[in-house]
């Protein structure tokens, strides 16, 4: 919560953070006229990033890159005191296999949040002179995590040479790339058309057209925000109007499979169309590329989620100065009377419950009571606000992720010494 809006911050050139991004990162490219016809695109892979990270090393570079970006404390705590910290997460990793207890001592957990940030600090060590280079060129370089997307406009085999080099640079970092002019990258294929860049929405072949299924217990909007989701997607990533009409075919017919009615898919793309074009059309398609394009622009000034968590991740970082304050600790206080609060929840009541179609008419039926047994009464006054919460994943419930308490004491000798014997 400390490190990640400072990587955030401090690596935002070079950052990756969805398809959204890298399409706007690679327009800015387009409109300084270094777009060509021969360009070049190239994307690579870190193999075994988080299970390969050295440990003491990582630690290293973890305060070599809060130093460098002028931190000797970060929200009042020492670096020495982040340094050991991160040593616990990283280091006190145990699992249990075969009835035998294992200490991890290369990597980090997969899944940590912690591990992610680590492994992009380290990443940020070991790309800066590929950063160098492509700065020198004036060709782009962004990384997801362990993806990595560059432009070429020089000699095929000299980029081969730079990134044969580059898998020398650290014996646990080795990448595997390819080169072309056109590439998938995450979520959207990028080609080079004789100097026009066209973009789309990539689906890997092995993945399976599975989503969450319409008979499932979820409340209606669910399933309403996951096909507006996939259409917002497509006209994002979309360059053409042809492009986009492909994919929202596939769109449906994904969502046909998985057992969403016809009627309900056609509603609900009339609806999404609705919100940025006036039409009378009944059909639950665009009629031409120009409404295409009217929603395309529309929708192209609004980040993606993974954008405003970015940013709401860089603005919780303080505007004091205060990872450079070192001796005298002297903050600013900005404190609000307590009796000058304001209670975003003052005269509301907020009652959340699990959702189950069963109870589909629970909302309407706590409303009608709630009338009912207040009414000319001061709580009248008071607002209810009824929400509620998907299920907990099956799969989850179904899963042990720790092992039974027994595995995990040591046993005594007596009981080792009979379990010897009755092996013999």
């Amino acid at each position: 919560e400390i490190i990640r809006p400072i990587f955030d911050k401090e690596c935002q050139n070079t950052t990756i953070i969805d398809g959204t991004s890298l399409i706007q990162a690679l327009h800015q490219y387009m409109r300084k006229g270094l777009f060509k016809s021969t360009t070049l695109f190239c994307t690579f892979d870190i193999r075994n990033l988080y299970t390969m990270l050295p440990q003491e090393e990582a630690l290293n570079v973890l305060v070599e890159f809060l130093h460098v970006h002028g931190y000797t404390k970060v929200k009042g705590i020492p670096l020495e005191t982040i340094r050991l910290l991160a040593s616990i997460v990283l280091k006190e990793n145990v699992f249990v296999y075969g009835k035998k207890i294992y200490q991890q001592v290369l990597g980090g957990a997969m899944g940590s949040s912690f591990t992610l940030t680590l492994a992009n600090i380290f990443m940020w060590k070991w790309q800066k002179e590929l950063v160098r280079r492509q700065d020198m060129t004036c060709e782009y370089y962004g990384r997801y995590i362990d993806d990595v997307f560059m432009t070429w406009n020089k000699s095929e085999n000299a980029l081969k040479q730079i990134l044969d080099n580059a898998n020398t640079w650290h014996s646990n970092i080795k990448l595997e790339y390819k080169i072309g002019k056109s590439l998938p990258f995450l979520d959207v294929l990028l080609t080079n058309i004789n100097g026009t860049l066209s973009t789309s929405v990539y689906h890997k072949p092995a993945a399976e057209p599975y989503v969450v299924p319409f008979i499932s217990d979820h409340p209606r909007h669910v399933f309403e925000n996951i096909v507006q989701t996939s259409l917002r997607r497509a006209i994002k990533y979309s360059s053409t109007f042809q492009l986009f009409n492909d994919e929202r075919r596939y769109i449906k017919s994904t969502f046909l499979y998985n057992g969403y009615p016809s009627s309900f898919i056609d509603k609900t793309f009339r609806k999404f169309f609705s919100g940025y074009i006036s039409s009378r059309s009944f059909l639950p398609f665009l009629d031409n590329e120009r409404q295409f394009s009217q929603i395309r622009i529309a929708l192209s000034g609004q980040p993606s989620r993974q954008q405003s968590q970015v940013e709401m991740r860089i603005a919780t970082l303080t505007n004091d100065n205060e990872h450079l304050i070192e001796d005298s600790d002297k903050k600013r206080e900005f404190s609000i009377p307590e009796n000058k609060k304001p209670n975003e929840f003052q005269n509301k009541l907020i009652i959340h419950y699990t959702h189950e179609k069963r109870f589909n008419t629970r909302k309407r039926d706590l409303h009608c009571t709630f009338q009912e047994k207040f009414a000319n009464t001061p709580i009248i006054e008071t607002k209810l606000i009824i929400g509620n919460r998907n299920r907990i994943n099956t799969m989850k419930e179904l899963i042990r992720k720790r092992p039974r308490q027994a595995m995990l004491k040591n046993k005594d000798e007596t009981s080792m010494i009979n379990e010897k014997k009755s092996r013999l």
